[in-house]
């Protein structure tokens, strides 16, 4: 078996001694989806949740992970983080603000902690599916220990896609 080169995200969860399975696929640039991605690894998209980071009108920055199959509901979102509004950040400013790119953006390791919200529906589950930090790279780990570690809060931010 190969070796995983280690990403922040998988470091960070290591330091902190974290429970985590990393688990690996061909990546298809012509479809970065968490659909795509799910069904690459046999798991089921509602297990799946996908990284998204929005901004405020006064510049603060959230950042939200919802199952890959559903939307952001961005008033939903907006009033979970205490804010007016919420738009989606820039993909250009993925990579500056988060040290993420487009498809490989992890809840944990980015260059600076944001708040962060996890859709409630994480809970139904004893193990879930994130981003492992780059394209081809999914964390499969506890959504309490996920929770417990990037100080989320949990509140219903999607609807079905």
């Amino acid at each position: 078996m190969a070796r995983i080169q280690k990403t922040n995200a998988m470091r960070e969860l290591e330091r902190a001694g974290i429970a985590f399975e990393a688990l690996t696929y061909e990546v298809d640039e012509s479809d970065l989806s968490g659909i795509h991605v799910s069904e690459r690894l046999g798991e089921d998209p509602e297990q799946g949740f996908k990284t998204l980071v929005t901004v405020s009108p006064a510049g603060d920055h959230a950042v939200l992970c919802i199952p890959v199959a559903h939307e952001l509901d961005l008033k939903a979102a907006a009033r979970a983080a205490g804010q007016k509004s919420l738009s989606m950040l820039r993909v250009h400013d993925l990579l500056p603000t988060t040290g993420y790119m487009r498809g490989g953006c992890s809840p944990v390791g980015m260059k600076r902690r944001f708040p962060t919200i996890i859709d409630r529906s994480c809970e139904r589950w004893d193990a879930i599916f994130i981003s492992g930090g780059r394209r081809g790279l999914q964390l499969k780990l506890s959504p309490r220990d996920l929770i417990a570690h990037t100080g989320a809060i949990t509140a219903g931010i999607c609807r079905k896609g």
